[in-house]
């Protein structure tokens, strides 16, 4: 059990053109009331014109918005220590990358965020294929194209659907707290799973025993690893923010 305490919490964009219509008509944004499992993100459900968060920080808020992985957001403790449901609704059909858009007002509006970005060197994975090549199966094949994409944590595991490498690989940088980088060369969206038990056997003790477990994981489901590296990456400095104003 302490087992798979442990690797829960553990696991736990381009902008395309934008119409006039740059904020959400109608947003309730309240303390979270109940904690979604296994996700250190909480859960965001996006359909045309609305989006739904459940239990979400406004880290997590940020990332969505901008398109950037945990490790390139930097700023206070607030940016993670409060979690939030959020539902927004758009005043008419919107697509996803507008509404990210809206987010990013709600964010300004009712976070009180300000920030500036910077580069910053910072040591990094790249995702790549494992010697022997990606291990196809039925645990990680290409997604049919009327799949929705979707992936959910378990206690000892991941199952994603339609997901692109590089949508993996800023999932990927959550645990592993550094940017992870798509160099595959995969392309189109995949259907995988992935489970920790037969790699582990004992609980991590800390991020660099995670890690070996992770990469082992990788290796032996996916036939995909992490490369430590170092990169020159944009970073947001988060030079405000407040806890959310009232609805």
């Amino acid at each position: 059990m302490k087992a798979l305490l442990v690797m829960a919490v553990l696991l736990g964009g381009g902008m395309a053109q934008v119409r006039a219509q740059a904020s959400f008509a109608v947003a309730s944004i309240r303390p979270s009331a109940q904690q979604v499992q296994f996700e250190s993100d909480g859960e965001t459900k996006v359909r045309p014109g609305a989006v739904k968060m459940r239990d979400v920080t406004i880290q997590t808020c940020i990332k969505w918005a901008y398109g950037v992985q945990r490790a390139q957001v930097l700023g206070p403790g607030l940016l993670t220590s409060e979690k939030y449901d959020i539902e927004a609704k758009a005043e008419g059909p919107a697509s996803e990358d507008e509404m990210k858009v809206m987010m990013r007002a709600l964010l300004t509006e009712r976070f009180a965020l300000a920030f500036h970005r910077e580069k910053k060197e910072l040591r990094s994975f790249a995702l790549e294929v494992a010697k022997g090549g990606p291990k196809m199966g039925a645990a990680f094949k290409q997604a049919t194209s009327d799949e929705t994409p979707l992936r959910q944590n378990s206690a000892m595991g991941t199952t994603a659907r339609a997901l692109t490498m590089q949508e993996f690989a800023d999932f990927l940088s959550g645990p592993t707290e550094k940017p992870v980088v798509d160099k595959t060369g995969l392309a189109g969206r995949w259907d995988f799973a992935f489970d920790f038990s037969k790699y582990m056997t004992d609980p991590p003790k800390g991020l660099d025993d995670f890690l070996l477990v992770l990469n082992s994981t990788l290796q032996g489901e996916l036939g995909l690893k992490l490369e430590p590296e170092k990169d020159v990456v944009d970073v947001m400095v988060v030079d405000k923010v407040q806890k959310a104003s009232a609805n």
